[in-house]
């Protein structure tokens, strides 16, 4: 298959799946990405060479400060409660989290 062919698929995919999801969404993605950073790399240095406690610490700790916000915004009525704004910001800590455990990981070799 011609590789011209697969980006040109890949990148009307892209364009697709950004169309689809809301601006709001985005920036909870993007929000999520350095607080994944910082997550990962402050287990990184409580629990060293450690590699799955510290993932499943910086996991656990996304998904509760993404999902807490939401809940603060149900009870105090500031802002808008929305499940997804918690799942695409626990998306980009992912992300974020990717990033510190290449660098570790890469360092341990």
């Amino acid at each position: 298959m011609d590789g011209g062919i697969i980006l040109n698929y890949l990148v009307q995919v892209i364009n697709m799946v950004r169309k689809k999801i809301g601006p709001d969404k985005w920036k909870h993605f993007f929000v999520g990405i350095p607080m994944g950073i910082v997550l990962q790399a402050f287990s990184w240095f409580l629990f060293p060479r450690q590699i799955v406690l510290q993932t499943i610490i910086a996991f656990i700790l996304a998904i509760a400060i993404t999902y807490g916000f939401e809940l603060y915004s149900k009870f105090t009525g500031k802002g808008h409660y929305e499940i997804n704004d918690a799942v695409a910001g626990t998306i980009g800590g992912i992300l974020g989290m990717s990033l510190i455990l290449m660098i570790e990981v890469n360092m341990l070799r």
